[in-house]
């Protein structure tokens, strides 16, 4: 570190919080929203803001799987979800799209995910989760010894929610699976799974046929786990 650098003001920035509550309660997410300033380091004040950010009682973060195998021919398939997804049905009207869509969508193609709950502690609390979400999700049960995480969590979108995504792997045998037992919520409905090759899974992120975003992540990760 240069001793003759300026001091960073984001390391020295602290809030004057004049309000804080909680509102639309009672559902999966609700929002919290503070009414606030910053406090500078030479003692001056910001102009005063609404920081609105969701909350979810549930559990802070989530894990991402990427359920994976190889096949005969040495490459490497993965395993996908569709499901419902009606935020994007009633959340994405086409009159307010910054790029046209003629697409509306109703379901999205992911990777297995799931909330870590409050009793999931540190990464074998993470593995105990990866591994209760891969049966729930994608019917196969794994031993959550056989979870690999793929490196450190991350943010997907630190300006409305702290989540954060640990990402995870798991070789599976396909022949080995069974009927998915969902977690019982009528937003698992119709769920199915399907096998894609992991490379043309990635092709399809970048071409906007595959539009997720924590499933590119964790398919360039097990990309990158698998190429060591």
């Amino acid at each position: 570190m240069d001793p003759t650098a300026a001091p960073d003001p984001l390391a020295t920035l602290a809030f004057d919080v004049e309000s804080d509550e909680v509102v639309g309660e009672g559902g999966f997410l609700a929002v919290r929203r503070l009414r606030m300033r910053n406090l500078r380091v030479d003692g001056s004040r910001s102009a005063p803001y609404v920081c609105d950010f969701l909350v979810r009682p549930c559990g802070l973060d989530a894990v991402v799987v990427a359920v994976w195998h190889r096949r005969a021919d040495g490459g490497i398939a993965v395993l996908v979800r569709d499901g419902l997804r009606p935020a994007l049905w009633f959340g994405r009207p086409p009159g307010r799209l910054a790029v046209p869509d003629p697409r509306r969508r109703v379901a999205l193609t992911e990777l297995v995910a799931g909330i870590v709950e409050e009793a999931d502690r540190g990464r074998d609390g993470l593995r105990a989760r990866a591994a209760a979400e891969v049966h729930e999700e994608a019917g196969f049960v794994v031993d959550p010894a056989a979870i690999e995480l793929l490196g450190a969590g991350t943010y997907p979108s630190a300006g409305s929610m702290p989540e954060k995504f640990h990402l995870a792997a798991v070789e599976v045998d396909p022949a080995a699976q069974v009927a998915l037992p969902g977690d019982g919520s009528p937003m698992e409905e119709g769920a199915v799974t399907s096998w894609l090759d992991l490379d043309a899974a990635i092709a399809a992120c970048v071409a906007g046929e595959l539009e997720d975003a924590k499933t590119e992540l964790g398919l360039r990760r097990l990309r990158d786990h698998l190429a060591r």
